[in-house]
């Protein structure tokens, strides 16, 4: 589970810092709301991992900025 996690985490990564640079290097952010989600979904990741950890209140820390995050990412969609 914990390689999972960190494959995951990987990904989520690149995915966001991919977005991220494109969006500075062409000043196109009409992708900014797959940026937010799939930041969001990076910190669910980091909650995960610190839950694992025994650090349970950074854990729900992670999971209400993630929470808070999706909430933002699904307003900019609609």
């Amino acid at each position: 589970m914990v390689a999972l996690l960190t494959i995951l985490q990987i990904v989520f990564s690149i995915i966001v810092v991919s977005l991220s640079t494109y969006g500075i290097i062409t000043s196109d952010y009409q992708w900014n709301f797959l940026l937010i989600f799939f930041l969001g979904l990076l910190i669910l990741i980091l909650g995960m991992k610190e839950f694992q950890r025994g650090q349970k209140v950074y854990g729900w820390i992670y999971m209400g900025v993630f929470l808070f995050i999706e909430y933002v990412s699904i307003q900019t969609f609609f």
